[in-house]
């Protein structure tokens, strides 16, 4: 798959899937079309890319020979790749998709059977990086589907990232995603209590996080999150209303397999909370507005 020789579309140019966009484009991919359900993003990053911004879906089809779909969630894939209206499914014989987003992996799998169906391939390309590494073209990609589809498309993956892993068939890779943000969400929330304890203890907080980062206390969400839960500083990455759905989606497969997870019902109760109280769309460190003193 050359880059001279392969169209590429990108559905969903929110922050993720903007900086996927750009990437490529700069790393001498041809960007041909790109769409969001908010039309201003797609003209936006269009007139910036100098491609296409369609109007429909179907026409992102006919435009690109490889498809990147990034997503919000179920009900969003479900819609991209409808049997009726306007869908990425038509005309799509041939055609590659690449689902990046975090979701249901049972969903992944019925979107393999719905390309399949119109001669259309697809793969899970699961990110578990933020929107620096997608600009710059260093995801951590965890991958799910067919072999020969992850070999046909892997230097448009290997241009995305700097750590692949082809994990198996479709949905797995959704699965490890769904895990990798439950384990993560449990430590950002412990974290914010530990620290909020901390504050409300009276102790220096410079200190404590460096005393974490020596013993058993030490976590990559304390080096990416501390500083941001002490100064208050939750510019948005990765949303807290995104790390409720992602624990819910692990919690999901966890009732599906008669498992008891304390620890992720308690996470996720924290971040719905952060919805409740119209924080949803800060960083995943903001749920240390729940627990500092004198805060929310």
């Amino acid at each position: 798959m050359a880059k001279e020789d392969t169209r590429i579309g990108v559905v969903g140019v929110g922050r993720m899937g903007s900086n996927i966009a750009r990437h490529l484009k700069d790393d001498g991919f041809t960007v041909s079309v790109v769409y969001d359900v908010a039309g201003d993003l797609a003209s936006s990053l269009a007139s910036e890319l100098g491609c296409e911004a369609s109007d429909t879906l179907a026409g992102v089809t006919v435009g690109a020979d490889v498809v990147i779909t990034v997503v919000t969630d179920d009900a969003a894939m479900h819609a991209i790749f409808g049997d009726s209206g306007d869908s990425l499914l038509d005309g799509a014989s041939g055609r590659v998709f690449i689902n990046c987003a975090t979701i249901t992996p049972q969903v992944h799998v019925d979107v393999e059977t719905a390309c399949e169906k119109v001669g259309a391939s697809s793969l899970e390309g699961c990110m578990a990086s933020s929107i620096t590494q997608a600009r710059e073209g260093t995801l951590y990609l965890m991958c799910g589907g067919k072999q020969a589809v992850f070999d046909q498309v892997k230097p448009i993956l290997d241009s995305m990232s700097t750590d692949l892993k082809y994990i198996g068939t479709s949905g797995q890779a959704a699965q490890v995603k769904a895990l990798v943000n439950m384990v993560m969400n449990i430590n950002t929330a412990g974290l914010a209590e530990g620290l909020g304890l901390g504050s409300a203890l009276g102790l220096d907080l410079e200190i404590l996080m460096q005393v974490f980062s020596q013993t058993g206390a030490n976590s990559r969400v304390l080096e990416t999150d501390g500083e941001d839960m002490v100064a208050r500083d939750h510019e948005c990455y990765f949303s807290s209303a995104h790390a409720a759905k992602d624990s819910g989606i692990a919690l999901s497969l966890a009732n599906e397999h008669g498992l008891n997870l304390p620890l992720a019902v308690a996470t996720k109760a924290q971040f719905g909370k952060m919805i409740e109280v119209g924080k949803g769309e800060l960083d995943k460190s903001g749920v240390a507005e729940l627990t500092f003193p004198g805060r929310t």
